[in-house]
């Protein structure tokens, strides 16, 4: 098969099963295990059509009904994996009606499918990190995680059955099997195809490192890295060196913990987490920042990175390491990964220094999103992610029905909300999605992850006429259709809240307080005039002091009037 592969024997076997590269090694189990992985994910899909991954994983997997048998599909980023645990005949039967349903989807139960992945969605929780790819990446490629399933609204069977053919295919798949040899009966024929290389990832983040602001009681941190075995080193001895400085020695957390998951072939995702009560929340995050302070500067202990070592070292002597080494190898020759031998591996643990996890940490934190409750972290050297757009649109102006400092614009470029803090612009040729509601509503999500609504009940002169004008602007490809909503689910516009009333008692207590400054006026001005009557120079003094006080006294009765009538309008 390949060179890499050879450095296997003696672990795992090789072969290919129908043009499928397929790895297989023996297990002790009673029972054996397969999968069949399929390089295509949801950082595959566009926002428009997100879920079509996944709506065909379901799809290959609905007439196996239901079973005793232990199934089930996974759509990730960047791959889709079958899997199943039973007896040969079991893996053999499961894994040929997989292959069946791909060549052929059962395109009757499409809309019944669509509203599984939609009830599926809303039961899903976000968990503390959901936001975390949608501002690293924006609405597309690995942000799309961050966002519902558009396309299960939208989807025609000929969308789904193009992207079956196409990415579902025989070589774009590996295959592995908990076995010593290859069952008998396998029927894996997939249509032609080309090994697609995993998506290249966007950025929605001009500056790193940067912060965001979540919710209460979670700091998380994520950061992309360059896959090593000394930033998997890293990952351990981070979270270790987080629960010891949170939990153990501050009390602050309970949960403190850090992973490392492979995003690609070249670069994989550092995550770092720690939970807290609301009135300690500012300690997590200046104990969070301090400990990977602490991990830059180098001050890590060599009898830290010796326990993870020999931590990792462990998994190379568990029983039947070959057959549990199997997903692992099966995805890195998936995703187009070096592979490396265990004493390959062994050694390469065994030469990871203290410099180099320095050298991670650092890395590490250039790249780092922080996510914080409550105040910012720019003390700690990190910049808030863009909050607003750079610039605006220029176009139709819109006035909010609901607040004067807002205003809508529809161009021929896109669209801007125009804020007293900052515009937030979409543009049409950076467009990664527009939902479309048969009220008129339209809401557009840019490339960059910025969101417009387009209301036409709660902005001055959104008429259909202009509503047109936009549809006909958006690349066809981007248009989500959106079914009608309730009544009373179309926002109106709310009451502007009016000026408070001032009570009758504060009434008359600006009504007395002005008279007040008014009497103590014309007393000043009558005194000026006794006192220059006398000098020759001064011209009708007695009527210059007259008209000063008139002209003092006059706005303080319009003034009294108006607070005056105020008060029995109230009353009536």
């Amino acid at each position: 098969m390949t060179t890499e592969l050879d450095l296997l024997d003696g672990v795992l076997s090789h072969t290919t099963t129908d043009g499928i590269p397929t790895l297989y090694a023996p297990t002790s189990a009673s029972e054996i295990t397969a999968g069949l992985f399929f390089r295509v994910g949801r950082a595959d899909e566009t926002l428009a059509t997100a879920g079509i991954t996944h709506l065909v994983e379901h799809l290959a997997l609905h007439r196996l009904g239901l079973s005793d048998l232990h199934y089930n599909g996974a759509t990730a980023n960047t791959y889709t994996l079958f899997h199943v645990t039973g007896s040969e005949e079991e893996v053999v039967r499961y894994l040929n009606s997989v292959c069946a349903a791909l060549r052929d989807l059962p395109m009757d139960r499409l809309e019944t499918e669509k509203e599984i992945l939609r009830t599926e969605a809303a039961g899903r929780g976000g968990g503390p990190n959901h936001q975390m790819p949608l501002w690293r990446y924006g609405a597309q490629s690995y942000g799309l995680t961050s966002y519902n399933e558009l396309g299960t609204w939208s989807l025609t069977a000929g969308h789904v059955r193009h992207w079956a053919e196409t990415r579902f295919t025989r070589d774009n798949a590996v295959l592995w099997i908990t076995s010593g040899q290859v069952p008998e009966g396998l029927d894996l024929t997939l249509p032609h195809g080309t090994r697609l290389p995993a998506p290249a990832a966007t950025s929605a983040l001009p500056v790193t490192p940067a912060y965001i602001h979540g919710d209460d009681g979670h700091v998380v941190l994520t950061s992309v890295v360059r896959r090593s075995t000394a930033a998997t080193v890293f990952a351990d001895v981070l979270g270790r060196a987080l629960f010891q400085d949170l939990r153990q020695e501050g009390g602050y957390s309970y949960s403190a913990e850090a992973d490392y998951t492979p995003r690609d072939a070249e670069y994989a995702t550092l995550t770092a987490y720690a939970d807290s009560l609301p009135q300690k929340q500012d300690a997590v995050v200046g104990g969070f920042v301090d400990t990977l302070a602490r991990l830059r500067a180098g001050r890590i202990e060599q009898s830290e990175l010796d326990s993870v070592r020999a931590k990792l070292l462990k998994m190379y002597d568990v029983p039947d390491f070959g057959a549990a080494s199997l997903p692992s190898y099966a995805l890195s020759l998936l995703l187009g990964h070096r592979i490396l031998s265990p004493e390959q591996r062994r050694a390469e643990l065994d030469a990871v220094t203290v410099a180099d996890l320095r050298e991670v940490a650092r890395q590490a934190w250039a790249d780092a999103l922080l996510q914080v409750p409550g105040r910012g972290v720019d003390w700690a050297g990190l910049t808030l992610a863009p909050q607003y757009s750079q610039e605006a649109v220029t176009g139709t102006r819109h006035p909010s029905l609901e607040d004067d400092k807002v205003t809508l614009v529809i161009g021929a470029e896109g669209v801007s909300l125009l804020t007293p803090r900052g515009p937030v612009t979409v543009r049409y040729d950076a467009m990664s999605a527009m939902t479309v509601r048969p009220d008129g509503a339209r809401a557009l999500t840019g490339h960059d992850g910025f969101s417009v609504t387009v209301e036409p009940t709660l902005y001055k002169g959104v008429t259909p006429e202009r509503i047109a004008a936009l549809d006909a602007a958006v690349p066809p490809t981007a248009a989500v259709p959106m079914p009608a909503r309730e009544p009373d689910r179309i926002p109106q516009p709310r009451k502007r809240a009016a000026a408070p009333a001032a009570s009758g008692r504060s009434t008359w207590l600006w009504t007395l307080g002005l008279w007040a400054v008014g009497l103590l006026a014309a007393v000043w001005g009558l005194l000026c005039a006794v006192i220059t009557a006398d000098e020759a120079s001064a011209a009708n003094p007695e009527w210059d002091a007259v008209v000063g006080v008139w002209i003092m006294w006059l706005p303080l009765a319009a003034v009294t009037a108006a607070l005056y009538r105020a008060r029995r309008r109230r009353r009536g």
